[in-house]
């Protein structure tokens, strides 16, 4: 059995999306990153993580394959943003109720996930950076 099937449909991956895009939307750092149109992003998402974790494959009939890595290229994802993300996405599948096992393997999908997508690293300030 699917963790799609396991928590059972689309209902509770559309819940944690829209949980997850609630809180991107009020996060003064993590919403500038975001287009100011939500809504596709959202379907997006959603479609994604449904055809991820084993339900249909909406998601790449109409978009392709994933790309992850290449579609959130031009995003300057360093480790603050990865937390603010990963936050607001667990913060989503704890409010969402999935039960175990499946919400084990949604975490560390996450988990795993967002550190996949850092493409920035921040160094440390130095004198010679100050104007």
């Amino acid at each position: 059995m699917t963790v799609y099937e396991r928590v059972g449909g689309d209902t509770p991956f559309r819940d944690l999306v829209n949980r997850f895009y609630d809180y991107v939307e009020s996060d003064p750092e993590l919403r500038p990153m975001f287009p100011d149109d939500l809504a596709p992003g959202r379907e997006w998402q959603f479609l994604f993580l449904a055809q991820f974790f084993g339900g249909p494959t909406r998601y790449i009939d109409q978009r392709g394959h994933p790309r992850l890595r290449m579609r959130h290229m031009p995003f300057a994802i360093n480790k603050r943003a990865q937390e603010l993300w990963l936050g607001h996405m667990l913060r989503a599948l704890d409010e969402t109720g999935i039960a175990e096992p499946a919400y084990s393997a949604m975490r560390e999908y996450f988990v795993r996930g967002s550190e996949f997508l850092i493409n920035r690293i921040d160094a440390p300030q130095t004198e010679d950076d100050t104007p």
